[in-house]
């Protein structure tokens, strides 16, 4: 039986989520001791490091990783508030979306040094088909490569500290040593980061891709990292993190939202660099039953500007719709370059469709209505 924190939408089927004894989830009880945490001692505390790390030469001082999305717009706001003369870094995506390379635009002309790594295409693309099938997701390159290509830019170019935004343990839920955790190293990376049990080496060994197009997406070495002394820290462990008035905050220096509420979300603001993202948020709630509607839903019940009910009448509207586009571009427009059909998408659909969370009928197929979207075997967000 799945059950909801109390408090928010969050559901006990979320991976490392936690219900204390009066059904509050651990993303709630996390942002419940905010007011507890001395946030002059936290600034004061990141103020320390930025002065470690801050150059005399005139040379790049901290990393960020950039996709020119809300959050990562603010960071580089933040650093540059600071002081601080940092180097932005964008790992290119497969599919990127027109806004998204207009708010990567925007980002730069802040003022600041920017470095583009963009992937083998090829390459990507067939690791975006490849781990779609085996692990149900096709942005499986992009989100390891968040981690590992600034960590490498970084000791590369002697760079000393990489600025991360929130620590998502903490902002959505996790294990509470993790979710207190204010630096992102190798350990988190490889538990949190978004492997879902395929190890880089897995591509090379078991699916024959040469070790040489794997470069973008291998962590460096302890010894690689040692001899840099490259250090990550999540910004939102030391300033209160809230993605909506980082939004407000990058919105007054010109970032772009959509035109009109993101597919199977709440607002205009976030994921949009991206015509995959949608995919990747179906594929979330094939899983475990819910999206990215309930994940903003919650972000918004916490902090008192949407009610429970509120939120549950939009999740039970946008949840899980099947997605057809996303930011304009048709499903098949977004499949085409890895030559994948619709029905070849809705068979890995169906494989990854979690059955004690959706609806069959007597003889094992998934209910569907006529637009392909699931039925819930049962209604738990009554």
């Amino acid at each position: 039986m799945i059950r909801l924190c109390v408090n928010c939408l969050l559901p006990s089927s979320k991976p490392d989520l936690y219900f204390d004894e009066e059904g509050v989830c651990t993303a709630c009880t996390a942002y419940f001791d905010r007011p507890n945490i001395d946030w002059d001692k936290r600034r004061a505390e990141l103020l320390k490091i930025l002065e470690t790390y801050r150059r005399s030469d005139g040379y790049w001082d901290c990393l960020i990783g950039v996709s020119g999305g809300k959050d990562s717009t603010f960071q580089v706001i933040k650093m540059l508030e600071f002081g601080m003369n940092p180097l932005c870094v964008t790992a290119t995506t497969c599919d990127e979306s027109e806004l998204g390379r207009k708010n990567i635009e925007n980002l730069k002309n802040l003022g600041v040094d920017h470095l583009q790594v963009s992937p083998n295409p090829l390459v990507r693309r067939k690791l975006n088909r490849l781990c779609l099938n085996e692990v149900g997701d096709i942005q499986w390159p992009e989100h390891v490569g968040i981690f590992t290509i600034p960590f490498k830019v970084a000791s590369q170019y002697e760079v000393g500290l990489i600025i991360y935004g929130e620590n998502p343990q903490n902002e959505f839920g996790g294990p509470d040593l993790a979710a207190k955790a204010n630096v992102m190293d190798r350990r988190w990376m490889e538990e949190f980061g978004g492997l879902l049990g395929l190890r880089v080496s897995d591509l090379s060994e078991t699916y024959k891709i040469p070790k040489k197009n794997l470069v973008p997406y291998e962590y460096p070495t302890l010894d690689e990292l040692s001899k840099s002394r490259v250090s990550a820290i999540f910004l939102g462990q030391f300033l209160p993190w809230d993605g909506f008035e980082n939004y407000k905050c990058a919105s007054d220096s010109g970032f772009l939202p959509y035109s009109a509420d993101i597919e199977g979300s709440i607002g205009n603001y976030e994921n949009l660099d991206n015509y995959q993202q949608g995919i990747h948020d179906y594929f979330k709630y094939l899983k475990f039953g819910f999206g990215r509607a309930t994940d903003i839903a919650s972000l918004h019940i916490r902090r008192g500007r949407m009610t429970r009910d509120e939120g549950l009448r939009l999740v039970r509207e946008r949840d899980g719709r099947f997605p057809w586009s996303y930011l304009g571009k048709t499903l098949e427009q977004i499949l085409k370059p890895l030559e994948m059909s619709v029905d070849d998408f809705v068979a890995v659909c169906d494989r990854f469709t979690n059955r004690e969370l959706f609806a069959s009928d007597l003889e094992g197929n998934l209910i569907k209505d006529e637009n392909g979207n699931l039925q819930k075997r049962k209604d738990w967000l009554a």
